[in-house]
């Protein structure tokens, strides 16, 4: 695994070619950390990125081309070591190809680049999904990053809030898709906002992940117990799912994806399952997403 580093005038980012991660996002004029640190008691992960599937599939197995496969949860690319691709004074790529082993879970050929663009405020994360073969290209992609939370010392993660908006307006209300054993059931659960704001209370995470589907936000932030955000996820992706371990952890996930994970008893094709997304033979699927500081 290698290390690479990126730096202008206000921010600095550290990317790992395993799983080609964001491992550190940092604000130079204060010195603070905004990505998780991914201890290992906790969650040992700081921002994988998921593919080619988004959550789990159920009873580990889907269905493409007439045969059933096994995959576990997100996929492998996060577990993959990434070859450079470039690097210039404020952007880098790598990118990762399958091969014999993803083929035996996964049948089909595929290039997924990740690149990291520097802002004045913070990184734009970039994915390329190219297809190299000669039928469809069925996948899910999804963002895992975690942030610090609470950021600034002296405070808890119960003082924190989580904003929801959507073009450039807060949110009154989000509807969360309930998920149980790793897979959505029919149940719905509505939480009411402030302002657009949502506390962090003890028991908002006993549901495991608030996950918002049909494009209800493009736009959720971190913010300190004033409500003034200090870490924005912008994107716009059909669903988002905000994580955190049940046990008491001092990070939270901000996840946009292109993808979901199964409903109980789901026992449809590969293309079925819901937000994926298709690559025609020879052509490239592109998306980003932002985090501002």
């Amino acid at each position: 695994m290698a290390v690479y580093s990126l730096k202008n005038s206000e921010v600095s980012i550290e990317i790992h070619s395993k799983g080609a991660e964001l491992k550190s996002l940092k604000k130079l004029s204060t010195g603070a950390e905004y990505m998780w640190k991914a201890d290992p008691a906790f969650w040992g992960r700081t921002a994988p990125v998921l593919f080619p599937f988004v959550g789990s599939v159920n009873r580990k197995q889907y269905r493409t081309g007439g045969r059933t496969y096994t995959m576990n949860q997100h996929g492998f690319a996060r577990d993959m070591e990434f070859e450079l691709l470039s690097q210039s004074g404020d952007e880098i790529w790598f990118a990762v190809r399958d091969n014999e082993e993803t083929r035996e879970n996964y049948p089909f050929q595929f290039v997924l680049k990740t690149g990291y663009r520097l802002l004045p405020d913070g990184v734009e994360v970039l994915w390329e999904v190219e297809n190299p073969g000669e039928e469809e290209l069925p996948f899910s992609i999804g963002a895992h990053p975690a942030f610090n939370c609470p950021l600034a010392e002296g405070t808890e993660k119960s003082d924190c809030f989580i904003y929801f908006g959507a073009d450039g307006g807060a949110l009154a209300d989000i509807a969360s898709t309930r998920i149980h054993d790793g897979l959505v059931i029919a149940e719905k659960g509505t939480y009411d906002l402030e302002d657009g704001c949502l506390a962090v209370t003890e028991h908002l995470f006993d549901c495991d992940t608030l996950l918002l589907e049909d494009y209800q936000v493009n736009q959720v932030s971190l913010c300190g117990k004033d409500k003034k955000p200090y870490v924005t996820v912008t994107m716009d992706a059909p669903v988002y799912g905000i994580w955190t371990p049940s046990h008491p952890a001092p990070f939270i996930c901000i996840e946009p994806w292109f993808g979901r994970c199964d409903a109980e008893g789901f026992t449809g094709d590969l293309k079925e399952r819901e937000w994926g997304n298709t690559a025609p033979p020879k052509e490239s699927w592109k998306a980003s997403y932002k985090i501002t500081i």
